[in-house]
């Protein structure tokens, strides 16, 4: 078995890779990733406001930084000025409190009844068995006036093929309405995750 030390994924053009490394600026690339969306809105018939989708990019990439995940991206459909959701992935390495990572231990890590029991399932993926989560959390929001949201989450613990690390893929929203979209969208971009030893 072998530590993973790298993973990929595959997600749609409407999906935006956020800067995490500490060297990224991320007040240049929030203004020009924020003038490249806008554009891309308008040749679709949208017209959006730079300046509000350049705060939107910071916050977002601020706040996915914070978390330190390996990948992070925000889905901006066109004809959006926020993140309709985000998608994070990062990668669990087995260590002295945890020295073998399973498909239970996962499950029982990356779950929480907040809102009631979480959606537990299990699936093979093309790199491996995992264990699907689908729950809701109170989470706090981007603003500090702004009161707690529903948070809709849906979690993919992947063990692949060889490795006794884990990889996790997270995709979150808020927008009440969508749930069937993003369950789709994120059972779709797990089957892409590959890993490297």
């Amino acid at each position: 078995m072998s530590e993973i030390s790298a993973c990929g994924i595959v997600v749609p053009t409407d999906w935006v890779p956020l800067p995490l490394e500490p060297s990224d600026d991320i007040k240049s690339w929030a203004r020009n990733t924020a003038a490249e969306l806008r554009d891309r809105s308008k040749a679709a018939g949208y017209e959006l406001d730079k300046r509000t989708l350049r705060k939107e990019l910071h916050l977002r990439a601020e706040d996915s930084r914070s978390r330190d995940p390996f990948y992070a991206f925000a889905y901006y459909p066109d004809g959006f000025d926020t993140a309709l959701a985000i998608l994070e992935v990062d990668l669990i390495h087995p260590d002295e409190t945890v020295p073998e990572i399973t498909l239970d231990w996962l499950a029982e890590t990356f779950s929480a009844d907040d809102f009631g029991p979480p959606q537990i399932s299990r699936s093979e993926l093309p790199v491996g068995d995992a264990v699907r989560i689908r729950q809701d959390f109170a989470a706090g929001s981007l603003s500090r006036s702004r009161p707690r949201v529903l948070m809709e989450t849906l979690t993919y613990g992947i063990l692949p093929t060889g490795s006794e690390s884990a990889v996790v893929l997270l995709v979150s929203w808020t927008v009440p309405g969508i749930a069937e979209e993003m369950e789709s969208a994120a059972d779709s971009i797990a089957q892409t995750v590959t890993a490297d030893f």
